[in-house]
């Protein structure tokens, strides 16, 4: 019973650390991030955060893995589907994307901020260029449209689908948007996206 005690403790206590972490490191970034910031916020002392977890390193490498998986790891099933059509595709990664995103609205600027850092840590543990590159999406887009290279379209999905998070302070300051109704303008974007992706691809 008592090892049952034990065991139960201990995961409550790494998840309560990582929870802390995913606060601290989304609102500082990892340079200005520290260990006793983390203790703090998740209510123990530094000793005890060093036993789960040796390093900042080391934890906020679990942390951004998961973050960026997270991130990246909605579509990987979507855009390697051989047998969903590309309309189909589009509909769902718009859908995803939206979904995820209205849910944890900071992570892409957390994710690309990081990144822009460390590129390393995302070509490495991620594999995202090969997964793109194997990709059904870009076999699609490429027949398609031949006589345009697949990346202006990754890029215009990817600007479409998260740009309005990454602007979302300086939309809310200009007055274009409101806390109120960001969520429904992020619904009728779900929709709008694929049909706007379709007309890009019929444009000469």
């Amino acid at each position: 019973m008592a090892g049952r005690i034990t065991k139960k403790t201990d995961v409550s206590t790494e998840e309560k650390i990582k929870a802390a972490a995913r606060k601290v490191f989304m609102q500082k970034g990892y340079g200005a991030s520290r260990t006793r910031d983390i203790a703090e916020a998740a209510g123990i002392n530094l000793a005890l955060l060093n036993y789960y977890f040796r390093s900042k390193e080391k934890l906020f490498h679990e942390i951004m893995m998961e973050r960026v998986q997270q991130l990246f790891g909605t579509v990987a099933p979507i855009i390697q589907d051989p047998a969903l059509p590309l309309e189909s595709k589009l509909e769902k990664l718009a859908a995803a994307y939206i979904d995820m995103l209205s849910e944890n609205p900071d992570l892409p600027m957390f994710v690309l901020n990081e990144l822009r850092k460390q590129p390393d840590l995302f070509r490495s543990q991620m594999n995202i260029e090969q997964l793109l590159k194997n990709s059904s999406l870009l076999k699609q887009l490429r027949e398609k449209r031949s006589d345009v290279e697949p990346a202006q379209y990754l890029m215009n999905i990817m600007g479409l689908m998260l740009f309005p998070f990454l602007a979302k302070p300086v939309l809310l300051a200009m007055g274009l948007v409101s806390e109120k109704n960001f969520g429904t303008l992020m619904d009728q974007r779900r929709r709008l996206i694929p049909k706007w992706i379709k007309a890009i691809l019929k444009t000469k």
